[in-house]
């Protein structure tokens, strides 16, 4: 186990994100010290899904307008279909996801949240992985994509779904370490 006390991480998500991509990273990250805030487009509750069923609920923690990025010392974006295609129309979320990468945080984007890093145009010849029917919109965004559990280039990782849950986690660990 990695003691990351006094690590701070920002979850960013909102409506139909992936239950096992938001609930399992954060438990893991508490476990290890981390603590762990969560932004969403406002404060209400937002819903999960497993696969295409609904799952539990979550109350954010603040707003997007809320964050300051020099508070946080990694950012991880869960997937689910409708998450990050949301978090992607907004202006907000897109600058946040700019702002932590440009300082050279971490960035962790599991399944479909690296829709949000091609969002942001960050991918231009970096290494990532997700789920197969993003990975088309990854290429196009400059991307080399692979099939791995976990890939990690630079500050950034990337896993492809709910089954890597624990790689994502270590690999984000590491960097959080560094």
């Amino acid at each position: 186990m990695t003691d990351l006390s006094g690590r701070h991480v920002l979850i960013m998500a909102t409506n139909r994100f992936e239950e096992s991509e938001l609930f399992g990273p954060r438990e893991m990250l508490i476990a290890r010290g981390a603590k762990v805030s969560l932004a969403s487009l406002d404060r209400k509750p937002i819903q999960a899904t497993v696969h295409d069923e609904l799952g539990k609920t979550i109350e954010p923690d603040m707003s997007l307008g809320e964050v300051d990025p020099d508070e946080y010392d990694a950012l991880l974006l869960p997937g689910g279909v409708g998450n990050p295609d949301r978090l992607r129309m907004d202006p907000e979320a897109v600058a946040i996801v700019r702002e932590f990468d440009a300082a050279k945080k971490p960035v962790a984007a599991i399944c479909h949240g690296p829709w949000m890093l091609a969002e942001a145009d960050i991918l231009r010849g970096r290494t990532v992985t997700s789920w197969p029917s993003i990975r088309t919109d990854l290429k196009n965004a400059g991307a080399n994509v692979v099939d791995e559990e976990a890939v990690t280039d630079g500050n950034l990782v990337t896993s492809r779904k709910p089954d890597d849950v624990p790689a994502f986690t270590d690999a984000l660990t590491e960097l959080l370490k560094g």
